[in-house]
């Protein structure tokens, strides 16, 4: 009963999932981010979404990165490839 009442008064659930993505987004403040903590410590159900958040955060990064290096591997190649057809080669 006295963690709802806390959870009611300091952070909603739906004010901690904003500051989750904006903490992830790295635009969150310090005041912000103890409320947010002292949220996910009471809340076990935005704890896990906050976990959830962050791998799946991390698999996408780990994702762009990889296309981002194809990308530029494959531009590298496209030069390299035109330079020799100038140069005859």
């Amino acid at each position: 009963m006295i963690k709802r009442i806390l959870h009611i008064l300091f952070l909603p659930c739906s004010e901690a999932t904003l500051l989750m993505e904006k903490r992830n987004a790295g635009s969150i403040s310090s005041k912000e981010n103890g409320k947010l903590t002292a949220h996910l410590m009471i809340c076990k159900w935005c704890k896990m979404y906050s976990k959830k958040l962050a791998l799946l955060d991390k698999a996408l990064k780990k994702a762009l990165a990889a296309k981002e290096s194809e990308i530029n591997n494959s531009d590298i190649q496209d030069f390299k490839d035109k330079m020799i057809k100038k140069l005859d080669f």
